[in-house]
């Protein structure tokens, strides 16, 4: 939520209206609230700065459940206050001014469980991360998250950072990479004094989120030093979440005394998405950009979800390359098939280009061994000589060279990606009591290997 000063003072301006109206005592008014003002505003929390300590004191005992309420309506967002003193906002301004360390580790704010989408795939992560991130250093300690790269750990850090931000502000929260971690002890590991400061300086936090744990691998100074901070944090119960891109047990080059306290706590782990997850990070994506969700045909969001499904990084490139084509090189609103390929064809490899030179084979394949043309399959006959062989292409191409649904559709005249399900589905299903089907398929799929 980007709001400029002036809004923020127009925002306010209205709260202490209504508060003036609804507090009967004008005193109180005048004394604690009245020259009161937004100080700032972190995603769905504003600091409103009061003229003294009693007047914090006061005003949230008193009077927060008519402040969030007036901000709900006039901000026509779920937002809430946070009242601090203007000698307490000071003194926090001196302390996170100049960080002694890790200046350039921060918090993405566009990160938060809001936007985080889940699947059967992230279900269980997700959970976890939320509830760590409500009841820091409580349970659960550590949480460990492992899973291939692009699938959401770092989001999920993310995430949990800017859930305790804005539900526990007085709680410090430390965000930094591995690879960070071992550039800052870089800086400090030829002086002992360095090295007992930077110490100090992470273990004020109260919560330690470590990205990427699998670059300490064969850094022996780098996980002495960090164990000695996860031993100090651990024992002072505040609460560690680590990521990496293998389970605890599998991680190579680590001592067993750090990998054994990394499955002490909880360890879960997030899979590849399956389509359907993929489909709703998609349509998320594209609600949040320039694009008209509407203007997509569905095909199009199956047969990326299909063909880039192996990371969510995977799934933002062939997305953004979409929007460039069709914003800047190619200009249209209906994104069909047709301009989808053509916008993500050089990101589809080599095996892809020689995928669908088989396509065509398959197809001419079949075609031949029924007495039929490769237009007749590809065309809109459902006499049944035509419909069955098919079928069969449309599944020898799934189970031989695994092309995505939707991607089939197109090549068979542009057919929804739920009628090549059922095609194929079909062929399975008859292929486990008929000889004719099986000796058929069989035959083709030898001349295929000739």
């Amino acid at each position: 939520m980007q709001r400029t000063i002036s809004e923020l003072g127009r925002l306010w301006h209205e709260v202490l209206e209504d508060l003036g109206q609804q507090i009967n005592d004008k005193h109180v008014f005048d004394a604690f609230l009245s020259d009161s003002f937004i100080h700032s505003i972190n995603n769905n929390l504003v600091i409103v700065a009061v003229n003294s300590d009693l007047a914090e004191k006061i005003v949230k005992t008193n009077y927060m459940d008519l402040i969030n309420a007036s901000l709900k309506l006039h901000s026509q967002d779920n937002i809430k206050a946070e009242i601090m003193s203007k000698e307490n906002l000071k003194q926090q301004e001196v302390v996170e001014e100049k960080p002694l360390f890790f200046a350039n580790s921060v918090i993405n704010p566009t990160l938060t469980f809001d936007n985080f989408i889940v699947g059967e795939c992230n279900r269980q992560a997700k959970q976890a991360a939320l509830y760590i991130a409500a009841n820091p250093g409580k349970a659960f300690n550590p949480l460990f998250i492992y899973s291939q790269s692009g699938l959401g750990k770092t989001h999920l850090l993310h995430a949990i950072a800017n859930h305790i931000k804005t539900n526990s502000p007085g709680m410090r929260v430390l965000y930094c990479s591995a690879d960070d971690f071992f550039t800052e002890y870089l800086k400090v590991v030829r002086g002992e004094k360095e090295q007992v400061a930077m110490k100090d300086y992470i273990a004020k936090h109260d919560v330690l989120l470590i990205d990427d744990i699998q670059f300490f691998s064969g850094k022996r100074e780098t996980e002495n030093f960090f164990f000695q901070i996860f031993q100090r944090m651990h024992n002072a119960k505040k609460q560690i979440v680590i990521t990496s891109d293998k389970h605890p047990s599998e991680l190579n080059g680590f001592e067993q005394r750090l990998t054994s306290r990394f499955s002490s706590g909880l360890v879960m782990n997030i899979d590849p998405p399956d389509t359907q997850t993929c489909v709703a990070i998609l349509k998320s994506k594209i609600n949040a950009g320039p694009l008209d969700i509407n203007n997509f045909n569905e095909a199009v969001l199956n047969f990326i979800a299909e063909k880039f499904s192996k990371s969510v990084r995977n799934l933002d490139e062939a997305l953004n390359r979409i929007i460039f084509y069709t914003t800047s090189f190619k200009p249209t609103k209906s994104i069909t098939m047709d301009v989808a390929m053509e916008a993500v064809q050089n990101l589809i490899d080599v095996r892809e280009a020689k995928t669908k030179l088989n396509e065509n084979r398959i197809i001419t394949t079949v075609a031949e061994y029924y007495n039929l043309t490769p237009s007749q399959l590809t065309g809109k006959s459902r006499l049944s000589e035509v419909t069955t062989p098919r079928h069969i292409a449309m599944y020898l191409i799934r189970e031989v060279l695994d092309v995505p649904f939707a991607k089939i559709g197109y090549i068979f005249g542009g057919k929804d990606h739920s009628t090549v399900m059922n095609g194929v589905k079909k062929v399975e299903n008859e292929l486990k009591k008929s000889v004719p089907l099986q000796t058929a398929v069989n035959d083709i799929k030898n001349i295929l290997n000739q």
